[in-house]
């Protein structure tokens, strides 16, 4: 009985094998603990005798905070220690909601201002616009209170109320509401039509809440009770991540049941993890489309690997941000909590899309991004290229093209958000396929003059350079650089002309706005997108989609 013999001594080697490994753990983890124990002791001294000792008087907290925030900057930027006083935001992003009156403010101008009267609730229906400058909330003058402040007035138990007086362009007096707090969902789905003269179904999803999957479901389902769909675009250009089970569903949508999705991997064994599909798909067969830019991240780089590894569908854009770490929260003493990256998540085709390295830094201290020739190779369900290593590379690459310092510095001065202020103030309604006519660009122009509104581009930047070096050097250029002035200034003169599709463009968003919400917003934006464009008319080629999957292009 050989075998027999062999077999013994193979599984006896496996066996002492498994041991002298489990061995090694063990004392790996005996001297993990030992080493914890051993700096914790070195630490707490030291910081009591500083707290207690030193020359002038310590905030022991303060310190505290500091030595926990040079810690975690030796780690990646997602591991972070979340205070009591900023554990309550946290959970409003990872639930979707809260209770409050629907309102998004900021500091514009110096003043705290409404920039987003949510659809649906308290603030939106009774009449508070875009663009409304607070001056009082619950009765407390704003001048002394930061957005931060007004928000958490703003919120409280649902059903009760909460006073509101706003500055509103146009008008004399200060308007005033009484609005009343009712719970509040963030929406994950801001968006969800089909593209005007088709039946591609356009569904844009902004973040991934705990929500996000039954609202995209219920989107596709609202659609499909409309009319046949013929393709769907799934747009997660800007959108940030959020919850690894809410991207695996998601993805369930237009998979297979049982499908791998993304798996993960970390330090510790329980972090080893494969998630499937396990949802009833939706659209298994329709043409896709995922829409991604330079600020899609996380989860919504889980959905677009996964579509692209399986070749379920063709993603286009630009290259995402790149982030293939997975973070959970643990709760600490005193309402704290610590949001710790865990382990590394990887795409069914087993690449990791993470673009930079945290844990093996530069010499300078500085994190290491992955150089494209580092980036290893991976393939599709099909046989097609992918690299691993640095975000998700689009199937059909389109970059937006740049804005120009006009109109950069148009938006940067707020300007077509404050003339949509002024508008509404002196036009009480407009139709939903409102444009802008040339009177009021005409208007426009003439509002852009009393405002004051100056700028300087880079090439003025660039003449004031070249004019201190001129200065510094033995060369006279003062003639050729005032010529150059001059020529740019006539050249400034026709930006208004130049520009007018772009200008059109930001007003006709900005001003329907006021009278319709960000629905029409987002709407009156489509027309204009050449990624969109770009993948309505990929999809209305099933030709060309074909070809894309199968690596032919």
């Amino acid at each position: 009985m050989k075998w027999l013999r062999k077999f013994a001594i193979g599984s006896g080697l496996m066996i002492a094998g498994a041991v002298l490994m489990a061995a090694a753990f063990l004392q790996t983890q005996d001297d993990v603990y030992f080493s914890i124990k051993k700096n914790l002791s070195i630490f707490g001294a030291l910081y009591e005798e500083i707290a207690v000792g030193y020359v002038d008087p310590v905030d022991p907290e303060r310190l505290m905070r500091t030595g926990l925030e040079s810690m975690l900057n030796t780690l990646d930027p997602y591991t972070v220690f979340i205070d009591e006083a900023t554990n309550e935001e946290f959970d409003i992003i990872a639930r979707g909601r809260y209770a409050g009156v629907g309102l998004t403010v900021t500091m514009s101008d110096g003043h705290i201002t409404v920039v987003n009267p949510i659809e649906g609730y308290s603030g939106f229906r009774q009449g508070v616009r875009a663009g409304d400058i607070i001056v009082e909330v619950d009765g407390r003058l704003v001048t002394d209170l930061s957005v931060a402040d007004v928000s958490e007035i703003l919120r409280g138990d649902p059903g009760s109320s909460v006073s509101l007086v706003v500055e509103r362009e146009g008008q004399a007096q200060p308007v005033e509401f009484l609005l009343t707090r009712e719970e509040v969902r963030l929406k994950n789905v801001t968006f969800a039509d089909f593209i005007d003269g088709t039946s591609i179904a356009y569904i844009r999803l902004e973040r991934f809440a705990r929500e996000a999957y039954s609202e995209v479901h219920v989107a596709i389902r609202s659609l499909a009770r409309q009319r046949q769909i013929d393709a769907v675009i799934l747009d997660l250009r800007d959108n940030p991540g959020g919850f690894l089970d809410a991207a695996v569903d998601i993805s369930g949508i237009f998979l297979r049941p049982g499908t791998e999705i993304v798996s993960t991997r970390g330090r510790l064994p329980k972090t080893h993890r494969s998630y499937r599909s396990r949802k009833s798909p939706l659209e298994t067969e329709l043409p896709l489309a995922i829409l991604v830019n330079g600020n899609s991240a996380s989860a919504s780089e889980i959905v677009a690997g996964a579509i692209q590894d399986l070749d379920r569908g063709v993603v286009i854009g630009e290259r995402t941000f790149g982030k293939g770490l997975v973070q959970i929260v643990r709760p600490l003493p005193y309402n704290t909590s610590l949001k710790l990256t865990t382990s590394k998540y990887y795409t069914p085709s087993g690449r990791s899309i993470q673009a930079i390295t945290y844990t093996h830094r530069a010499e300078d201290g500085y994190a290491v991004v992955v150089p494209d020739s580092l980036q290893r190779v991976y393939q599709t369900a099909a046989g097609r290229q992918v690299r691993g290593g640095g975000g998700i590379t689009p199937d059909v690459e389109i970059t937006l093209p740049p804005i120009s310092d006009f109109e950069e510095a148009l938006i940067r001065k707020s300007a077509f958000f404050r003339f949509a202020n002024y508008f509404a103030a002196q036009n009480p309604t407009v139709t939903e396929n409102f444009s802008p006519s040339e009177e009021t660009l005409e208007q426009f122009k003439n509002w852009l003059k009393n405002d004051g509104f100056v700028f300087k581009g880079r090439s003025e930047w660039l003449i004031d350079q070249l004019e201190e070096e001129a200065a510094l050097s033995e060369y006279h250029l003062t003639s050729q650089i005032e010529d150059l002035r001059l020529s740019i200034e006539d050249e400034k003169a026709g930006d208004f002309q130049r520009y007018t599709q772009e200008l059109t463009k930001n007003l006709r968003q900005e001003i329907l706005a006021r009278y319709y919400g960000e629905t029409a917003q987002i709407r009156a934006s489509l027309a204009h997108d050449d990624q969109i464009l770009e993948a309505v008319a990929l999809l209305s080629d099933p030709a060309r989609v074909k070809r894309i999957l199968d690596g032919d292009r």
